[in-house]
């Protein structure tokens, strides 16, 4: 098979976070294939520790409805399985995740103070964002870190593969403190850890919010070259 490089990179360069998507049917044969070429991605023994729910129709409406409810509801207790962020940022990172809150809220007229408008805008995630597909994702608790990073490539694949279908996605860690009401919606096992969810479809971009282009720094910034 011969690839051009460029169109690899343009696929990789032009996927992006959809907060909003059209209301067209994505084939789950569609899905299935995406899932198969996601499953190439590397891991240690080739141990293969991702565990996917693929959510649509009245299960997905289910869900949305259950997550969304606990959302709003001031005495529920989120259970959080693992750290995703710091207790306390330091720089640069604080200010690349102030920017990209406060970019994304510009967008949307969303003024600091506004918390009711933030909090709604938070639930968006719990309806996917109205995609058309919602995926689950998880892994065996007894797993490792190791095993954990396997699964990023994964994802990466997952989300690169549908954007070369001409497919939009959101990852969303969002999902992964409402675990608890998640399981018996889609029958996921005590054993299995909720890493996140994700949006899949196909974008809506008349949408405000979908003209979000976030910031990379420069390679010089990550990036030290050593030759002797």
């Amino acid at each position: 098979m011969t690839i051009k490089p460029s169109d690899t990179d343009n696929i990789i360069a032009s996927r992006r976070s959809i907060r909003g998507y059209l209301p067209r049917e994505v084939p789950l044969d569609l899905v299935r294939q995406i899932l198969k070429t996601a499953a190439r991605a590397p891991s240690g023994t080739n141990m293969q520790p991702w565990k996917v729910y693929v959510a649509t129709g009245k299960a997905l409406q289910r869900l949305s409805k259950a997550v969304l409810a606990a959302h709003n509801d001031p005495e529920f207790v989120r259970h959080y399985a693992y750290k995703y962020y710091p207790d306390k940022f330091s720089e640069p990172y604080l200010s690349r995740r102030r920017k990209v809150g406060w970019d994304l809220y510009g967008l949307l007229g969303i003024e600091r103070g506004e918390n009711e408008k933030m909090h709604r805008q938070h639930g968006r995630n719990y309806t996917f964002f109205d995609a058309p597909v919602g995926l689950i994702f998880t892994i065996d608790e007894e797993l490792q870190i190791g095993s954990w990073l396997d699964y990023g490539m994964f994802l990466q694949n997952f989300m690169i593969s549908a954007r070369g279908h001409g497919l939009d996605t959101c990852p969303q860690a969002a999902f992964a403190p409402f675990q608890d009401v998640i399981r018996p919606q889609l029958g996921i096992p005590g054993s299995e850890v909720v890493i996140c969810g994700l949006s899949l479809g196909y974008a809506d971009m008349n949408l405000v919010e979908n003209s979000l282009q976030t910031e990379r720094a420069a390679v010089a910034d990550f990036t030290r070259f050593v030759s002797e």
